[in-house]
């Protein structure tokens, strides 16, 4: 039986893990958070559940489903599991994408290379059940035991050693961000670690897990471009405001403005009215024409996303209800306050998105949530050498296979396009890492989804004008509080092009975060990182945040778990 390791558990892990199973193969979801369905179903804790909870979502009936269908006796759930490093094999030419490209054509002409026994012999793994875990060292489907305590401890201080060395290197699975990795061994069965156990707590337990093909939808974030005041106590990301909304129902503020561009500002001002927020309004950065020239060409391609039009009704209905304004063409160009947010400034904004003078207005208001589009979580997708396009997504064929063998990719990293491209996408991988076909449903809906993608980016992408309503003591990386006018200018005098020595003489992206939040604002003001590809913010030896006690201590704690 196949094994498939599916990374993060929103709607696209989901998906993948229903669709692999299907497939007749044994399955192990590994999520960072503490539940399942990740920030598009985030909701209640089990022990504050809601009686009407599928009022809070969109499609709650098909995350119910699909948690319904992991009570699975072959289905693995480990939560609060941070993966922060992939060990994968095999060189660009011959795995991946591009070796199938190269064996479709050979077999075209008559030949048929495949791979020779020694690499098939290498590709198996150990058919091994192993207990799966949450946080708190509970099963949640429990199996057997690994069978032979003494193998364990030898593979594990082998695997150690070897990641160690890499991480010495400077990257466990030596990829690069603009290419796949250099690995020559293309029958290496992918190895993934992680640290199980609560966030920065200290002593979480350390273990690996190998499987013959791994599915990453490990997402977005929000992108939330700098104003000055942005700092302030009382600016939260959009996606921030809506977790503690429908995760904790808790509001924000009591009078809250959503600013930013995209779709995804109306379900948010939904959440924090449905929390007890009083929103004062939505400001759109995209123009009318904007709007109109992404939306409005072929009209009927959006057919395939007719339901989307029932959606966005509900959300009309509310904002109507609500009293809620909508305005198009603004954005919050400064917060002020003495030691929080008091007021915001609203200016209307031009076809580039630089703010129109004279235009400015003041709102009394105690929260502002700010979100200019997502950021794909590209971490672990480098670390495993997937090859990244020139739009800062993965690069995947027609199956959801990344340039490197038995690593597919599903949801917001190949592509900001919502929850039904997810799904589609997630169903796609998942059935093509356990190595069936995908249905020719699942293949049209994909495509129509892509579609709806481009169509975001076209109304709703940034545009170059922002940077006018910055001032050269707007904090750019808040964890540094680097403001723009030092980090611009040590940009211009030392004629650097390389991020990462940008980064050491201004310390801008090496705050808490590690740039996820500051990171691509950084290299679009300076023009850093845009020469190399392997040198930007999206890089990291390490994908995550570890303790030095856990990370000294893998040499003799590890354990190896075979899935």
């Amino acid at each position: 039986m196949k094994h498939v390791l599916v990374i993060g558990a929103g709607p696209a892990g989901l998906a993948a893990a229903v669709a692999a199973r299907d497939a007749g193969a044994r399955v192990t979801v590994l999520d960072s958070g503490d539940g399942l369905g990740g920030q598009y179903w985030r909701h209640l804790p089990p022990e504050r559940p809601s009686r009407r909870e599928a009022r809070l979502h969109h499609g709650w009936a098909a995350f119910e489903r699909l948690q319904a269908r992991l009570a699975d006796d072959a289905i693995e759930v480990v939560t609060e599991a941070q993966v922060w490093a992939i060990e994968t094999g095999g060189a660009p030419e011959t795995t991946g994408y591009r070796a199938q490209l190269g064996r479709d054509s050979a077999s075209a002409s008559g030949d048929s290379p495949g791979l020779d026994s020694d690499h098939r012999d290498r590709q198996s793994v150990c058919d091994t059940s192993v207990r799966s875990t949450s946080g708190s060292g509970t099963s949640v489907h429990g199996t057997a035991e690994h069978p032979d305590q003494a193998a364990e401890t030898s593979r594990s201080r082998t695997a150690d050693r070897t990641l160690i060395g890499r991480l010495e290197r400077g990257s466990a699975g030596d990829g690069d961000p603009g290419g796949p990795g250099s690995n020559t061994d293309a029958g290496t069965a992918v190895a993934v670690h992680a640290l199980i156990g609560p966030a920065d707590a200290g002593g979480r337990e350390a273990r690996t897990f190998t499987a013959d093909a791994i599915v990453l939808a490990t997402g977005a974030h929000d992108r939330t471009l700098p104003f000055p005041g942005w700092h302030l106590p009382g600016v939260f990301t959009a996606g921030a405001a809506q977790a503690l909304a429908k995760g904790e129902r808790i509001a924000v503020g009591r009078r809250v403005v959503v600013a930013g561009a995209g779709p995804f500002l109306l379900p948010v001002a939904q959440s924090l009215t449905a929390a007890g927020a009083d929103v004062l309004g939505v400001f759109e950065a995209a123009r009318p024409a904007a709007l109109a020239k992404g939306w409005l060409p072929r009209p009927w391609r959006l057919l395939a996303a007719a339901h989307k039009g029932a959606e966005l009704a509900g959300y009309a209905a509310h904002h109507l209800a609500g009293r809620v304004p909508y305005r198009l063409g603004r954005a919050v160009v400064e917060a002020r306050g003495d030691g929080r947010v008091e007021e915001v400034v609203i200016a209307r904004l031009d076809a580039d998105w630089t703010p129109v003078p004279g235009t400015e207005r003041t709102v009394t208001a105690d929260a502002a949530c700010v979100s200019h589009g997502f950021t794909p979580r590209l971490e672990l997708s480098i670390a495993a050498g997937c090859e990244i396009g020139p739009d800062r997504f993965v690069t995947v064929d027609d199956r959801q296979r990344t340039s490197v063998a038995n690593v597919y990719a599903a949801g917001e990293i190949t592509g900001i396009g919502g929850v039904d491209a997810a799904l589609a996408e997630g169903r796609i991988a998942g059935r093509s890492a356990a190595g069936s076909p995908a249905s020719r449903a699942d293949l049209r809906r994909r495509d129509a989804t892509a579609d709806f993608a481009r169509r975001i980016d076209a109304a709703h992408g940034i545009r170059p004008g922002w940077t006018a309503w910055l001032r050269d003591d707007t904090v750019v990386c808040r964890c540094e509080e680097v403001a723009y006018g030092p980090l611009r200018d040590a940009a211009a005098a030392t004629r650097q092009t390389s991020l990462r020595s940008l980064k050491l003489t201004t310390r801008a992206g090496l705050g808490i975060c590690q740039a996820r939040m500051c990171g691509r604002t950084v290299e679009d003001l300076t023009g850093a990182g845009s020469a190399r590809a392997e040198d930007t913010t999206d890089r990291r030896p390490l994908a995550a945040p570890i303790r030095l006690g856990d990370l000294a201590g893998l040499a003799t704690t590890w354990k190896d778990t075979h899935v």
